[in-house]
């Protein structure tokens, strides 16, 4: 997605950069159009990402609702249709990386930043999705246990066709977030925060917002457009996409009922989300994402400058934010141009996500259930569990490292002893689990598919050093709420 518009002496305008943006004058007229555009398609992405509606009984924002229905709909044709991408996907990669010949071709093209080690897992996940859709179709076709059971593969199949949907369906409505100021108008507001806080503008805070209403993968999609924008540099996208890709209301709510702290629901997520800013202003701090460059991808590097254009000392952060708003919006492409291309965005990524989700997250499931590595590795957290007063220490530490692998999967460790362990060991669980936000099942794949700036090492560093993070100041509260 460009929002880049031609001048007449054919160079290219960026109207991302907020000192072009700035320097922009409106007559009267341009400006009265530019706040109609801005507010009417403000209000839309609003109503789609932010706003709750209740359907029988079911409470859901106007975008999830969107892509369950058409979910819910398709039935098990929809389960084919995903499942089918993720099939032929792999063949595909196979063929491009060791028996096409046309470099030229767009089909070569397509996987020749993948690694041979991407290939063999979108070939991994076309096996497995053989195995899932046949046992979800057939009575008489029973897949092994192992590998399409409820705590494998179908936890993450499901996982899996939700993200199918909402990728083409946020892509869809992205273009109205993105692109008619309400992200200037919050970067302005929000900059005295996230700048010296975080090291990140203030419009970043629609990439949390957005992660905390619908999806984590949305937060994602956001940052990774933004940053192949030229709005973030690659210090800046990698901080965001690690810090601030946040789990969903719904997320969290399944999450905690399951640990049986649905009647502190608001208080545990909203000291999550409290949790999440405190860890990230650490990890901002720290390798990797310290040593970070601060270029952006065109390798421009930044400058003072372009960090003193966001600040505004010499007017209000509200009036400033609205003028750039006005101006993004009156300067915005045409609208059905832009979800063209958001939409070609996404299902550009699409087959790769879904593939890699399903590959890396089954595996992951199947290492955890079935193997003891996970207990082993969670005896490294034991000793600074039981130092911090932690209760049940040595049963919900095996719990800490399975995160990495899919963000629900800690609590359904605990699941079956829920009524054998304490609240604050419940809450220890479900808080961190909310607040590592790197995981196989959805994030990191959608990071690394997306070509984020951040290698899968570096992804493993910042979960492990957010989980030792997350655990001592979750315990603070812990002992304060139990």
């Amino acid at each position: 997605m460009s929002d880049n518009k031609v001048n007449i002496s054919g160079e290219q305008i960026n109207y991302n950069d907020n000192n072009v943006l700035d320097a922009l004058k409106l007559n009267p007229q341009q400006k009265k159009t530019g706040m109609i555009k801005s507010i009417i398609f403000t209000i839309i992405a609003i109503i789609v990402f932010f706003v709750p509606v209740t359907i029988n009984g079911s409470t859901d924002i106007v975008f999830g609702t969107i892509y369950k229905t058409i979910k819910s709909v398709l039935g098990l044709v929809g389960i084919w249709m995903i499942c089918s991408i993720i099939i032929v996907n792999g063949p595909l990669s196979i063929y491009s990386k060791f028996i096409c010949k046309n470099k030229g071709s767009k089909l070569y093209k397509y996987y020749e930043d993948d690694s041979i080690v991407h290939a063999i897992f979108y070939l991994l996940g076309s096996a497995f999705a053989v195995v899932y859709v046949l046992d979800q179709t057939f009575a008489a076709f029973s897949g092994p246990e192992w590998l399409v059971g409820a705590h494998t593969g179908g936890t993450v199949f499901p996982v899996a066709i939700d993200v199918a949907w909402i990728i083409p369906v946020s892509s869809f409505f992205m273009p109205f977030l993105l692109n008619y100021g309400i992200v200037d108008l919050i970067g302005s507001l929000m900059e005295p925060l996230m700048r010296p806080v975080f090291k990140v503008p203030g419009r970043s805070a629609v990439n949390a917002i957005a992660s905390f209403v619908s999806s984590s993968s949305v937060g994602v999609l956001i940052t990774s457009k933004l940053y192949r924008s030229g709005v973030y540099t690659k210090k800046e996208a990698c901080i965001i996409v690690t810090g601030f890709s946040a789990v969903s209301v719904g997320f969290a709510y399944m999450a905690i009922e399951t640990a049986g702290l649905a009647e502190h629901f608001l208080l545990v997520y909203f000291l999550a989300l409290l949790i999440t800013l405190i860890v990230s202003f650490f990890m901002a701090r720290i390798p990797p994402l310290a040593t970070k460059e601060s270029v952006f991808i065109d390798g421009r590097k930044q400058t003072k400058e372009d960090i003193q254009r966001e600040r505004h000392s010499d007017e209000g952060a509200l009036k400033k934010g609205v003028e750039r708003a006005v101006k993004k919006a009156y300067t915005a492409p045409k609208l059905f141009t832009e979800i063209k291309n958001s939409l070609k965005d996404g299902y550009f990524v699409l087959p790769k996500v879904i593939s890699l989700l399903a590959a890396v997250g089954t595996v992951a499931m199947i290492v955890a259930n079935y193997t003891p590595v996970f207990n082993w590795i969670g005896k490294v957290f034991e000793p600074l569990l039981m130092l911090l007063q932690v209760p049940n220490a040595a049963e919900i530490a095996p719990s800490f490292p399975v995160g990495i692998a899919e963000m629900f999967l800690p609590v359904m460790m605990i699941a079956d002893k829920v009524e054998m362990l304490a609240a604050g060991a419940r809450y220890m669980v479900v808080t961190v689990a909310m607040v590592q936000i790197i995981f196989f099942s959805e994030t990191i794949v959608v990071m690394l598919s997306t070509k984020m700036p951040i290698s899968l090492k570096e992804l493993i560093i910042c979960f492990v050093e957010r989980t030792l993070i997350a655990i001592p100041v979750t315990a603070v509260f812990m002992h304060i709420l139990f």
